[in-house]
């Protein structure tokens, strides 16, 4: 048991810190939360339990995907990432197994005891379930990156759908509007603009890992997130337009220097991996974010 844990503290320390992790679970949970309730005009919240819940819940879920990864890739990782925990060895599958079954157990479970939502959490752990075994077709999805991506992605937005559904089931407001379908792809977008980032490379640095750019062209997946990043920026304006429009003004700047650096990047792609860019300007619009709902219960409406 204590050798165990052991390895399991290596695999959070390497794969998946738990504290910098927990802490983003609740900041994906609040940015939705808030927003969702400032724009339909809620200012005195209930905080409790349930919030606590829900933060938790995307923890436990993007760690349940980091581990399944990690199974799904084995063979890869062996070959090309050896020195990883599992592929090194240094982490077993069993302790990984036993560790993830329990998590998820407790995390259905206190959804199941406390969320109003727990229909929302069951179809979030069943499509993540799905996704750990392909579908049940790995014969195609493994062998092709853009049906994996099809088939992976949306499962942010299903994320997003649980904490939207939480917020507008404990507060009852309505559920189908502009507001709450924005919300949906708020962190879809970014996920999805560094999901296909983080696999662009420059020709020289292509390797049998199968990248976007391998298979497109660096230049046409270059164009790809750069109209993606900018159809997400439109909906981030239009969810903070009603709370603060000096953050329009400030996201408008951080999507023009991020869509500089994709011209750079395709005049020339040795000059900087352009995921290292995308990861900069994600951080700073999500803080933009997050510093938009806190400004606005600090002082309110700021012109």
């Amino acid at each position: 048991m204590v050798a165990a844990i052991k390895r399991l503290n290596i695999y959070q320390k390497e794969m998946y810190p738990v504290l910098p992790r927990l802490v983003l679970g609740y900041i994906v949970a609040a940015e939705i939360y808030f927003i969702i309730l400032l724009n339909h005009g809620v200012t005195h919240f209930s905080l409790g339990i349930q919030e606590l819940i829900a933060g938790f819940t995307i923890f436990s879920f993007l760690f349940w995907l980091r581990i399944a990864d990690d199974f799904k890739d084995y063979e890869l990782d062996c070959r090309l990432f050896n020195t990883r925990p599992l592929p090194s060895g240094r982490v077993q599958k069993k302790d990984l197994a036993v560790f993830i079954g329990a998590l998820i157990a407790f995390t259905v479970a206190i959804n199941f005891l406390f969320m109003p939502n727990f229909i929302f959490c069951f179809i979030l752990y069943t499509y993540g379930s799905l996704m750990a075994v392909w579908f049940f077709q790995k014969h195609k999805i493994a062998k092709s990156l853009p049906l994996a991506l099809v088939t992976h992605n949306p499962v942010q937005i299903l994320m997003n759908i649980y904490i939207i559904s939480f917020t507008v089931i404990k507060y009852h407001i309505t559920a189908f509007d502009l507001t709450n379908v924005l919300a949906c792809f708020t962190l879809y977008f970014p996920a999805l603009i560094w999901e296909v980032s983080r696999k662009i490379r420059a020709p020289q640095e292509e390797t049998e890992y199968v990248t976007y750019s391998k298979l497109f062209g660096y230049k046409k997946a270059v164009d790809f997130v750069f109209i993606v990043t900018w159809v997400d920026i439109i909906t981030n304006f239009i969810l903070v337009w009603n709370l603060n429009k000096l953050s329009v003004v400030v996201l408008f700047l951080l999507v023009c220097w991020m869509s500089w650096k994709f011209i750079e990047y395709k005049k020339d792609p040795l000059k900087y991996r352009i995921v290292t860019k995308v990861e900069r300007y994600t951080y700073l619009q999500e803080s933009t974010m997050i510093l938009t709902v806190v400004l606005f219960l600090m002082f309110g409406k700021i012109l």
